[in-house]
């Protein structure tokens, strides 16, 4: 769990939705509550969580409904973290083994519908239709483009596809955190969209910063070998800076035309990208995106909580891995 400051208006319902999660196993078989506890032990940062408690007690949501919503977006990101390992072949997920590492393809398929259907569960018992169906075109939005990645995105170099990419992947369901728990809150359609706008921001924003990890962290660190996105042909904000700014690199020239790239290669373009400035100028994006995800926030009239998700923002950009 994230240690700062900005969760401490919410501590205490961190707890209780980590405990109404793995409450989702109880009358089950032993394998789904072994691997249940073992994905919410793994040390997840629960941000996702936080952002929705800190919004939803920011406009005044009940608390009931608040940790139940939030126990649901939790379990819909662990479930599609344990598909997103089996179809990535991950083995190692911040330094603890995969759910796939140690089951069968099919026992952890299995799991990850479970969760599935139990973050439905979750999401239902919110008891606003408005919320389920939030939650049901988010997992959509995921999944297709977890489809769109591996049937049309590999080896594609423009903007449009990135930004819809990450947008599927991760701020879709930050967006959702925000739209969802100002529905339980019955806010105003100007509070809703001011929300909206932040969760959408700050989640582009995480994701930005992953990408730039990816080229700036070591393996042992991040668990996966350094660049691992291009070595799957997905081009991310640090190689399109690169590009732009070096249309005429022979290396990213034979990639693209030849969706290949040995080690050699590989070796020589990471450290190309590292030395161009394209990791700043990712950076700065993903600054702008949190500064328009500030503007939007501060609509809103000042409050423990306003500060909290304030500080969040900033953490995003500042985080280490």
């Amino acid at each position: 769990m994230i240690d700062a400051s900005f969760t401490f208006p919410v501590e205490n319902q961190i707890k209780l939705v980590e405990e109404r999660m793995l409450s989702q196993a109880d009358g089950h078989h032993s394998a789904v509550v072994a691997a249940l506890h073992h994905l919410l032990s793994s040390g997840g940062k629960r941000i996702r969580v936080v952002v929705t408690l800190l919004t939803g007690k920011m406009l005044g949501a009940d608390s009931g409904k608040l940790i139940t919503l939030a126990a649901a977006i939790e379990s819909l990101h662990t479930a599609t973290l344990v598909h997103d390992d089996l179809i990535d072949g991950a083995l190692i997920r911040r330094g603890i083994p995969t759910l796939n590492a140690q089951w069968s393809p099919a026992a952890t398929v299995l799991t990850g519908d479970f969760i599935f259907s139990k973050a439905a569960k979750l999401a239902a018992d919110t008891g606003s239709v408005d919320v389920m169906r939030i939650f049901a075109e988010t997992l959509a939005t995921i999944v297709n483009g977890e489809i769109t990645q591996l049937f049309s995105s590999r080896w594609v170099a423009n903007r449009e596809d990135y930004y819809s990419r990450i947008y599927a992947k991760t701020a879709s369901l930050f967006e959702a955190s925000t739209r969802t728990a100002a529905i339980l809150s019955n806010a105003s359609e100007d509070v809703s969209l001011a929300v909206k706008r932040y969760g959408y921001e700050i989640g582009m924003a995480f994701q930005i910063i992953d990408d730039i990890f990816d080229f700036t962290s070591e393996q042992t660190t991040m668990g996966k070998p350094v660049a691992s996105d291009l070595r799957q042909g997905l081009i991310t904000l640090p190689v399109l800076y690169y590009l732009e700014n070096q249309p005429d690199d022979l290396d990213m020239k034979n990639i693209l035309e030849s969706n290949f790239c040995d080690e050699d290669c590989l070796g020589r373009l990471l450290k190309s990208i590292r030395e161009s400035g394209a990791i700043e100028m990712s950076f700065k994006e993903a600054q702008k995106s949190v500064h328009s995800g500030l503007d939007a926030l501060m609509k809103l009239p000042d409050s423990q909580e306003r500060k909290a998700l304030e500080e969040l923002a900033c953490y995003i950009i500042d985080r280490e891995i």
